[in-house]
């Protein structure tokens, strides 16, 4: 019931375009220690965030010297005002920018900080923000959910190293599947059940779980997407069930050469062919172990809708279809 309130929820935002969830300090500082190492001497962009109330700016300013950036970057989309919710009434906006402490007391203090107004609303596809973004190594920020595709791909195409919040659903978009199928794109370390908490003034949070926070929304299906390397996608995922003498237990879709997992730990350790797997598999994903080969649902991750496709729902069994299944194979068979 919760997942599909959240579902709903994220839904709404991107109809709505309301997607300034704020990501709390603890979840951005949980995330990145994993990747201390590869800050040194890099330039840091935030360029979805205001820079004055951003847990990332907060993070990445007072943890500059412990993590040896060189430089801190931080740009805002229609505001320059203090107000946590900004209304974009203000076309145009500032960017912050920080290097380092200067008098000693390792703490980020306003004269410190470059306050740089922009010429243009600070969209992060505006002529001067990619100006910011070539002078980045990484990318950390949680970018609208509406605009993930867009964002990724301009991630991509000028070669940036990053760390992100975004949809798990966004898994099964034909632009972010394809990267991850190409090992271009991999999942970080994540929320804890994949459930995240954010300040969002536009939506009701009805979540009853002892999780829940007073004064925060909480979203279920929230992932941390990156390529910078992480130890994790590098462990062997340990299987322990049999396909043969259980092939009953494995049945195969109406529409498509796979049989169908509905859990990731039921993956078999004797099957060779393809099988159909949850996308929460990504999760636990080893390119070293296993072989993406397609991502289906109604159609194909990868081709989308054809002709031969069209309206045949590829997941299938007995006529029922199935949720999104990623299409595998074990590589050390």
């Amino acid at each position: 019931m919760e997942n599909k309130s959240s579902n709903k929820t994220l839904r709404k935002a991107n109809k709505e375009k309301n997607d300034e969830f704020y990501t709390q300090l603890s979840d951005i500082e949980k995330e990145i220690r994993h990747y201390k190492e590869y800050f040194k001497d890099k330039v840091v962009l935030c360029n979805c965030d205001d820079p004055r109330v951003s847990n990332f700016f907060h993070y990445f300013s007072h943890s500059f010297e412990n993590l040896g950036l060189k430089k801190l970057i931080s740009t805002c989309y229609k505001n320059q005002n203090r107000d946590l919710f900004s209304q974009h009434d203000s076309e145009k906006a500032i960017y912050l920018e920080y290097t380092g402490d200067k008098n000693g007391d390792k703490i980020p203090n306003p004269e410190e900080i470059g306050i740089i107004p922009l010429n243009g609303d600070g969209d992060f596809r505006s002529k001067e923000c990619i100006e910011l973004l070539k002078q980045a190594d990484i990318v950390v920020t949680n970018p609208p959910f509406s605009l993930f595709r867009e964002y990724v791909a301009q991630l991509i195409e000028y070669d940036k190293k990053f760390i992100i919040v975004g949809n798990q659903n966004a898994i099964t978009y034909k632009e972010i599947f394809k990267l991850i199928k190409e090992n271009k794109l991999w999942l970080g370390y994540g929320f804890n059940r994949n459930m995240a908490h954010f300040v969002n003034k536009h939506y009701v949070d009805y979540a009853t779980d002892n999780d829940h926070q007073e004064g925060m929304i909480r979203i279920s299906g929230v992932v941390w997407f990156t390529n910078i390397e992480t130890k994790k996608r590098h462990d062997d995922l340990i299987l322990y069930k049999t396909y043969y003498g259980n092939e009953s237990e494995y049945p195969k879709y109406d529409n498509y050469d796979a049989i169908n997992i509905d859990k990731t730990k039921d993956i078999p350790m004797d099957y060779e062919g393809a099988m159909g797997v949850p996308i929460t598999f990504i999760e636990k994903y080893n390119p070293d172990q296993f072989e993406i080969i397609d991502g289906i649902g109604r159609y194909s991750m990868l081709t989308g809708p054809t002709e031969e496709t069209k309206g045949t729902y590829l997941t299938r069994i007995n006529g029922e279809p199935k949720y999104a299944r990623i299409i595998i194979k074990n590589k050390k068979l």
